[in-house]
């Protein structure tokens, strides 16, 4: 936590760089995986604020503290004309009950393929394509994962409409995801009988105006792994867009039940910085 205060400190001082061309709070947030979107799921935005033949930076740091497990998340990210973004992020789950730990390092990238946020009847839509490599292999391949990496294409589409509700606009996503993870990654890959199966995501954000939103989202996670069901996961999030340069994202996540600890509920945090 002390590293995520930290990490607000310096994004907030550094308000006075340089940003790109687009509207503030377009770029989404950055989340646990390092791609643009929500808290848990990526949408079709593309990170940060570079417009027509500009480039954006971005890093982040994000921790999610439920019942048993402590998730801390950071990484960097890039994008170039709103219609390529490169992400790298690398995760660490503290496994606070049962004792160790679990690693994972996230390569990401995605291509906005049509459509506009905001200026288009159409969605914007994107695909994206993520490398999954689970750096901690020994407690996945023990309950029955057959792989210490992966990969994970999806297609997302976003719109922001407007007047929608009580005067304010609101975004609305889809996500459809095909995988073949056990606990997004966390947990392994592949294994007997596990194949690449087709998940859906979704978000729901309204925005209260221009740089504050609150919103919902749903993960829909695959059930593979035999010693332990695997559940869906779900969020509520207020995100406060300080300026083009930072941004601060709390929420409520409730994660179900994990390697058979149940009911694994708790808290999102994450800033983000973006050049």
């Amino acid at each position: 936590m002390k590293k995520i205060l930290s990490a607000l400190c310096l994004l907030l001082a550094s308000s006075s760089l340089m940003a790109g061309s687009k509207v503030i709070a377009t770029g989404g947030a950055t989340n646990i995986e390092g791609n643009s979107g929500g808290g848990i799921v990526p949408w079709a935005t593309i990170n940060g604020y570079s417009s027509s033949d500009e480039w954006s930076v971005n890093t982040f740091a994000a921790r999610v503290g439920v019942d048993d497990f402590t998730l801390d998340s950071y990484g960097v990210g890039a994008s170039f004309n709103n219609q390529w973004e490169l992400s790298f992020a690398r995760q660490k789950l503290g496994l606070d009950t049962i004792g160790g730990e679990l690693r994972q390092d996230i390569l990401g990238i995605k291509y906005k393929v049509a459509g506009e946020l905001l200026y288009t009847a159409m969605p914007q839509i994107s695909l994206g394509l993520q490398f999954k490599k689970n750096r901690d292999f020994a407690l996945p391949a023990a309950v029955g994962a057959g792989d210490d990496s992966g990969y994970e294409f999806y297609i997302a589409a976003t719109k922001v409409f407007f007047d929608a509700v009580a005067g304010r606009n609101l975004l609305l996503n889809a996500t459809v995801r095909s995988t073949d993870a056990h606990q997004t990654g966390l947990l392994g890959f592949g294994g007997q009988g596990v194949e690449h199966k087709l998940m859906f995501e979704s978000s729901a954000v309204l925005l209260l105006n221009y740089n504050l939103a609150v919103g919902t989202e749903f993960k829909q996670k695959p059930n593979q792994l035999g010693f332990a069901d695997e559940q869906h996961w779900r969020d509520l999030f207020a995100a406060w867009f300080i300026n083009k340069n930072a941004s601060v994202v709390l929420g409520y996540v409730d994660l179900g039940d994990i390697a058979g600890l149940t009911e694994q509920t708790g808290f999102y945090l994450s800033v983000e910085g973006t050049w």
